[in-house]
């Protein structure tokens, strides 16, 4: 698996000019604000909130690959470095504008993102790129997303200055202005005052993860995007004072920037950062930072603590001390608690508290967070009897003759946010009770009213003012456990397969990958037949790799009752989304173009950004 990274990029960029007199001190902000009261509520829009935030002493810092403080930014300093820089964008560019810019993680993108909240000016993050073999890709996808965001202007670290002037300059009849951080930073101030956003007006585009062909931007309001942040960290999190973050989560995508930027700042929180490459490269750096700063807040996909804990049994972490944590939350993809465990298993003796995992629910549509459990209860795995489920659509819990092979387990996501309304429907619309699995919607507040400059695909999400969230799932006495993707799921025969299974099972085959497995469905004219494309170590013999395909074939037949055609690729062949999700539909659509009918190819675009 390809976890999309930020490139060989520092964490910071050199800022020019009169912003770069503003002084950014090297000391972490305290986690504890001594004279300004938390406020968790009451907010209209992102300028109003880092106005507030401002009066104190806490902030964003910004560490090294070697865990080093290498930048700090107190939100008092951001608010001065964004006014400045507001002034400059106000000056440049009409009010109303879309600016794209390259989310690093570093003190440039984010002053640049709240300049735009001053400003009105409408800021679209886009990703880093993932590695050096998926050039084409990512000029293409950030040239998809400033066509779509109808962008004035470009912003990217100098680093990748070529690639975003290439991708600009590919835009048939429109032009884009490409700056480089330091640029922007240096252009001169005129006589125009900014005009901050008002609480009607909107706040960002933030494109989807990449899973179809055309990244989609959805709109988050000022409306919307408050609304959201305040049940988050009131009724979510239950943020106290004193409480700090920690994450290493791509600022590009939903969960690392309303996640750790905008949640942290509205709540007047105190946040630790590495760049997403640095976890990939160190992934035991993110708990060493929440040991060293005492963090009590962090995130991260099901995979983030599956990677730490496997890249803990082959390192020294008797210095990680994670009894400060009370929130480990889980989201970005469905839940799989055999990751989780296998975390418990190896940092409970380094005071990791099982009940701090917090399994949660969320889609950009929503802004981001959707359904929470407890924070102070464990975690709640379901165990359902998948026979009985295949054939009725119930989740009918296991018995004890349900064999080990038969048995699926689903984790409890917790209850819809207040002032939300969650419901699951069958095909006909109609809602159904506790454990009938169907299509999930949600209405509320915190929604999204649809993608930008898409008039056609926003109307389609929405039945009035529910939002078809896509996925699939079941309630039981009020919580939501999800159980898969409505557009991935398998149909043979008229039996429901769920690619995850085929998955999870093949994942178990020795000389496969760990997330190196996509499963999927192809319609040939006579019907639905299974094709699996599997990950498998290198250095295998001809015979090897023969048996390896039976081997994986054999526990297809035995977990789907189906065969299958099972193609072995070299390592880094999957295609991931931006949050880490394996996006099946890039993957089939590269399986049909023959991708993998010659030599096995590099790595592919897309994952972590």
């Amino acid at each position: 698996m390809t976890f999309e990274t930020e490139g060989s990029i520092g964490p910071t960029s050199r800022v020019d000019n009169a912003v770069a007199a503003i002084d950014i001190q090297r000391v972490a902000t305290p986690s504890l604000n001594d004279t300004l009261q938390q406020r968790l509520a009451g907010f209209s829009t992102l300028a109003e909130a880092l106005d507030y935030a401002a009066l104190g002493e806490t902030g964003f810092n910004f560490y090294s690959l070697r865990g080093e403080l290498s930048q700090t930014l107190p939100y008092s300093k951001l608010r001065e470095r964004a006014l400045d820089l507001a002034q400059r964008l106000a000056s440049r560019f009409e009010r109303g504008s879309r600016l794209c810019l390259v989310a690093e993680t570093s003190v440039d993108f984010v002053t640049t993102f709240f300049a735009c909240q001053y400003a009105g000016i409408v800021p679209a993050p886009m990703p880093m790129p993932v590695n050096l073999g998926g050039k084409n890709g990512y000029i293409t996808q950030i040239r998809q997303m400033m066509v779509s965001a109808d962008a004035s202007v470009a912003i990217c670290p100098a680093s990748l200055e070529d690639f975003v002037t290439q991708a600009a300059n590919s835009i048939d009849g429109k032009l884009v202005d490409v700056f480089t951080y330091s640029e922007l930073f240096a252009l001169s101030s005129g006589d125009e005052t900014p005009v901050p956003f008002g609480p009607d007006e909107l706040c960002y585009i933030q494109y989807s993860s990449g899973s179809t062909s055309a990244p989609k931007g959805v709109i988050g309001t000022q409306a919307s995007v408050n609304n959201n942040l305040t049940s988050i960290v009131r009724d979510g999190l239950k943020l106290n004072p004193g409480d700090r973050a920690a994450s290493w989560l791509p600022l590009y995508h939903d969960m690392g920037l309303i996640g750790f930027v905008l949640t942290p700042m509205t709540s007047q929180t105190s946040v630790d950062m590495i760049a997403t490459s640095d976890f990939v490269r160190r992934p035991l750096l993110w708990l060493s930072l929440i040991a060293k700063n005492r963090c009590t807040i962090t995130y991260s996909p099901s995979f983030g603590y599956e990677l730490a804990s496997k890249r803990a049994r082959r390192a020294d972490s008797a210095d990680i001390d994670l009894t400060s944590l009370r929130v480990a939350g889980i989201g970005g993809d469905m839940v799989r608690p055999e990751a989780l465990n296998a975390f418990r298993d190896r940092f409970i003796s380094s005071g990791f508290n099982p009940n701090a995992f917090t399994p949660s629910y969320g889609m950009a549509e929503a802004t981001l967070a959707i359904a929470f459990t407890d924070t102070e209860e464990a975690f709640c795995v379901d165990h359902v009897d998948m026979r009985h489920y295949n054939r009725s659509g119930i989740a009918q819990p296991v018995s004890a003759v349900t064999s080990e092979e038969h048995k699926r387990s689903f984790v409890k996501c917790g209850q819809v946010l207040p002032g939300h309304n969650l419901e699951v429907r069958n095909e006909d619309g109609t809602c159904i009770r506790d454990r009938e699995v169907g299509r999930i919607f949600i209405k509320g507040p915190s929604l999204t009213p649809g993608y930008f400059s898409d008039e056609e695909t926003s109307r389609a999400m929405f039945d009035g003012e529910w939002l078809d969230t896509g996925d699939m799932g079941y309630t039981l006495n009020g919580d939501i456990f999800i159980t898969g993707r409505a557009k991935d799921l398998i149909i043979i025969n008229g039996r429901n397969i769920w690619p995850q299974d085929i998955e999870w099972a093949v994942e178990e085959v020795d000389h496969v990958r760990q997330g190196g497995v996509a499963a999927f469905s192809i319609d040939n004219g006579s019907g639905e037949r299974i094709v699996a494309i599997v990950e498998c170590r290198g250095g295998l013999t001809d015979t090897a790799r023969e048996e390896l395909r039976r081997n994986v074939m054999q526990v297809i037949q035995t977990t789907a009752g189906s065969p299958a055609e099972v193609k072995l690729v070299r390592p880094h062949s999957m295609v991931m989304t931006s949050s880490g999700k394996l996006s099946r539909a890039k993957v089939r659509e590269k399986y049909l173009q023959g991708a993998f009918d010659a030599a096995p190819e590099p790595a592919l675009a897309n994952s972590l950004g």
